[in-house]
């Protein structure tokens, strides 16, 4: 399968995709064209052609911007291209993003890797690539892709909402990708730290009490006043509106900030790390 075959495992994508390839359908028929035809205007074999008019494939952008310019079609089929990269990824990062996307504020305890938006993507392949079972290398393209994608809510320095992240000593130590890989994404931490609206603390490993030892989580906060956690295990993505269980993340986070060093603190102990790597 490939990276950019269909992975219609939820009807949303389904939807989608299926009307995208009746509207591609459609076009070619218009033009009088035949599969073969199609394919050689623009491009590409019958055989993908027909993957993709049977909602096999989902097309990629380069294949609607070239069926739009080879069927005259003004920019109504690349404008396509927009309702397709929305489906491209998993559903659970589609709904993680989506939850992020509305949260007023955002929380995260990190025990183990770098918070996956705050993360470079060479940082993030690596540690994508050590997921067992493994990806297949078009699926891990995929999650490297989702993954960045996600990252425009805090790269987006006009944004509204605030973000509050607390890494533990550990994950700024442990070598993931190689020397290289952790000196890029130690820098990119000290330049999230700059941001106006993120806070971004460490949990040095000198501490006694450290409440997080229990496993990395998220807290969000939502426009319509509501919070909700996120915790995600292994292969499970799990989100927590019980008021109760997401009362206890709350309180656990705030006990986790304030065993944490401050913002300033903190950053001083990223370059310290980042001179020593």
């Amino acid at each position: 399968m490939t990276e950019w075959e269909a992975g219609l495992d939820d009807e949303e994508a389904g939807v989608v995709i299926r009307t995208v390839v009746r509207q591609l359908k459609l076009w070619r028929e218009s033009a009088g064209l035949t599969q073969a035809e199609f394919g050689t205007a623009i491009g590409y074999g019958e055989e993908l052609v027909s993957s993709v008019e049977r909602g096999r494939r989902i097309p990629r952008p380069e294949y609607l911007d070239r069926t739009d310019e080879a069927l005259g079609a003004g920019g109504k089929i690349a404008a396509l291209k927009q309702d397709v990269a929305e489906v491209r990824y998993p559903k659970k990062v589609r709904d993680l993003k989506k939850l992020e996307a509305g949260a007023t504020e955002l929380c995260a305890y990190n025990n183990s890797v770098i918070h996956g938006l705050m993360q470079t993507e060479e940082y993030a392949r690596a540690v994508l690539r050590a997921r067992r079972p493994p990806f297949t290398a078009d699926q891990l393209e995929q999650q490297v892709a989702a993954r960045l994608a996600r990252q425009d809510i805090i790269s987006n320095t006009t944004a509204q909402a605030a973000f509050s992240f607390v890494q533990c000593e550990s994950t700024l130590r442990r070598p993931i990708g190689g020397k290289m890989v952790m000196r890029g994404q130690l820098e990119r931490l000290l330049e999230v730290s700059a941001f106006h609206h993120v806070d971004l603390q460490v949990l040095p490993l000198s501490r006694e009490e450290n409440s997080g030892l229990d496993g990395s989580f998220r807290l969000l906060r939502l426009a319509d006043g509501t919070t909700v956690g996120h915790v995600e295990v292994a292969h499970i993505s799990r989100v927590i509106a019980e008021p109760r269980e997401v009362q206890l993340l709350d309180i656990q986070y705030g006990i986790i900030r304030a065993q944490a060093l401050s913002p300033r603190e903190s950053t001083a102990l990223i370059e310290k790390v980042l001179g020593e790597t």
